[in-house]
């Protein structure tokens, strides 16, 4: 006779054994019918799943985000049983949720197009009206091996072979389609209630471009259609920001096949990179950071001492010269320690910060490369804080503070903060672990953040807090970080000498606030849709005449902007001035001043923005102390708007 216990405090009792749906039903029809699933003391089921003692149950809808989960895995089998049913030559391989959506990798002969994506949207939601029931049923694993090879499914069968012996698979069925899958799924297809097909990508089996090459189908699904457009939208919107397309149109730079997952940074962009680059050098200054320059190219023997070489081998860039093997350096870390372990230390040098806009290089697999945001040499604002553990707390709260100040300049204002906890495979003992988690949680409570917790995503060798902004279109990206290690400064032999006289380990912080410069561009390039703010734009103001009479007056205005600091071009084409307004408007240059006769004989310009505001006749001088002021406080709006 189960008792079950609701997230409202009421409890309802059973004569019998008792599923999800059934106590659904029993508390109304329509969360009966709104029902995709249950947590059953925590843990998520299916509705068909059936409480034979008592438990702790809510049911989950599509207004939860497990409810959305489940809805978007479901839609991952709708999909391949679609495929099959159009194609009965393919097999499925893996097909997981994703942010905002799910994508199934198939192996087929056939070459896929935008046209067979209808052709598989359309059946999904034949399949859709038809409420296919959801049916969950469990196999042994060498009979789940030979089930699906005699069904023809190999990489089925060979994902099913790297289980552990005698493990129990759970397989779902929904008509003629059946896969492997740990669920829980909606209880019939009638129950997704909107979904698209988006795009085709090609894919390797298992990530590894020695394996064979498959075609991945993206969709994505929501709770109501309502949201699916909405979703499209920001698609469409993402589009006409994508940082490839702009960059090109702004020629800030180029990526080619000779060197693939690489920057050529074109004089616009590498502005760009430039100023960011020293508004962090000048605010790492101001916080108190020593800024360094390392080595590319080090012994692997620091990588093996450092632990990075288990880890991490098959991401390095290694090369032999002189009889010895060198890896080009994928982070900063030992280098860092190694300066540090120059001369002996006090207690009274720390903390230490130690910061590099240190060039590293990976190799990333070159189906995962994608413009400035995945490449293999990018370019981090990393820095290390060497401290003791009572200065732990202090030091990630001054740094949480720095974090802050950085993203408003930049126009982000709103900031995700997680801690991700001990890994199973991990270095250093519990004790360890336990103060390191507790300083970082300490300090996000000090100051009164709302923060969640990733059980198990800590690096190898210490617990971090990860920091993830949200863009203009709401799209969460992470990039700071701050982490605590205790494992590498012991690996590498770090100490100072206490005050009592004993040779401890310090504490090592890995820290940084845009991670990658590339991928931040990218970011940036996308979230203003390529119109910098001023600080930021390449090219800040563009001076124009209308005449060839007053040339030479712009030639001398520009020169008065450049030696005031400010980024200025002239254009002296013989074109009509509104064709010259419009060009620039299109390169986002944000100021355009324009000189006709009274400009000139008054030693004043016309002033407008890109946004087509018209601030009417300056003086120059008046001109350059206004935008002199604006780009000295990182205003993020043009003088009018």
């Amino acid at each position: 006779m189960p008792v079950i216990s609701l997230p409202d405090g009421s409890q309802r009792s059973f004569d019998n054994a008792v599923s999800v749906f059934d106590v659904a039903s029993d508390i109304g029809p329509g969360l009966a019918k709104a029902a995709l699933g249950g947590k059953v003391n925590g843990q998520l089921v299916d509705t068909s799943f059936v409480m034979e003692d008592d438990a702790e149950l809510s049911i989950v809808t599509s207004r939860d985000d497990e409810g959305l989960e489940i809805i978007r895995h479901s839609s991952a089998h709708l999909m391949a049983q679609a495929v099959k049913q159009l194609y009965p030559d393919a097999q499925v391989t893996i097909g997981p949720v994703i942010e905002d959506g799910f994508f199934y990798d198939f192996a087929m002969e056939k070459m896929l197009t935008p046209e067979d994506l209808v052709l598989i949207e359309k059946r999904m939601k034949e399949i859709i009206k038809q409420k296919v029931p959801v049916e969950r049923s469990v196999m042994e694993r060498d009979e789940a091996v030979a089930f699906f090879r005699d069904m023809g499914e190999a990489y089925k069968a060979e994902i099913i072979e790297s289980i552990p012996e005698n493990e129990a698979l759970s397989l779902y069925r929904q008509g003629d389609f059946i896969d492997l899958c740990r669920g829980p799924h909606v209880p019939n297809t009638g129950s997704i209630p909107a979904v698209k097909l988006t795009k085709l990508a090609g894919a390797y089996w298992r990530g590894d471009s020695n394996n064979e090459q498959l075609q991945r189908v993206y969709g994505t699904a929501w709770a109501n259609k309502k949201e699916l457009n909405a979703y499209l939208k920001r698609l469409e919107e993402a589009e006409k920001r994508n940082h490839r397309k702009i960059g090109r149109q702004l020629d800030l730079f180029h990526i080619q096949e000779e060197a693939p997952g690489q920057v050529f940074w074109h004089d616009k962009g590498w502005t760009i990179y430039n100023t960011i680059e020293q508004y962090m050098r000048n605010k790492q200054y101001a916080h108190d950071y020593k800024e360094i320059k390392t080595p590319q190219l080090v012994d692997f023997s620091l990588w093996e001492r450092s632990g990075h070489a288990a880890k991490y081998s098959d991401d390095m860039f290694t090369l032999d010269s002189d009889g010895k093997q060198f890896a080009i350096k994928p982070m900063n870390c030992p280098c860092h320690v190694q300066v540090f372990n120059q001369g002996l230390k006090s207690y009274r040098d720390l903390p230490l910060r130690l910061a590099e806009f240190g060039s590293c290089h990976r190799n990333e697999m070159s189906g995962a490369l994608n413009g400035l945001m995945r490449v293999r040499a990018f370019v981090q604002d990393d820095a290390h804080i060497f401290c003791t553990e009572e200065q732990i707390e202090s030091e990630v709260s001054d740094f949480i503070d720095f974090l802050h100040e950085v993203y408003e300049d930049f126009g982000f204002d709103e900031v995700i903060y997680r801690l991700s906890t001990r890994p199973d495979n991990r270095v250093g003992s519990d004790e360890v672990w336990d103060k390191s988690e507790k300083a970082l949680a300490d300090a996000m409570d000090a100051k009164g953040l709302d923060w969640q917790e990733l059980p198990g995503e800590g690096a190898f060798y210490g617990p971090k807090i990860e920091f993830s902004l949200k863009d203009c279109m709401g799209r969460v990206w992470q990039l700071g970080t701050i982490q605590v290690d205790f494992s590498m400064p012991e690996r590498l032999e770090a100490q100072y000498v206490a005050e009592d006289g004993s040779r401890p380990v310090p504490v090592m912080l890995h820290r940084a606030i845009l991670g990658s410069f590339e991928r931040f561009i990218g970011i940036l390039i996308e979230h203003f849709e390529g119109k910098f703010p001023t600080w930021l734009s390449p090219e800040q103001v563009v001076v124009m005449n209308i005449t060839d009479k007053q040339s030479d007056y712009v030639e001398k205005v520009v020169e008065k902007l450049k030696n005031a600091g400010i980024r200025a071009i002239s254009d002296l084409r013989n074109e009509k001035i509104g064709f010259k307004i419009r060009e620039h408007t299109l390169q986002r240059i944000p100021y355009l001043l324009v000189t006709g006769d009274r400009e000139m004989e008054n030693e004043s310009i016309a002033v407008r923005t890109r946004s087509g505001d018209d601030l009417g006749t300056l003086s120059v001088d008046d001109f350059i102390n206004k935008i002199k002021a604006e780009i000295a406080e990182h205003n993020l709006s043009l003088l009018k708007e």
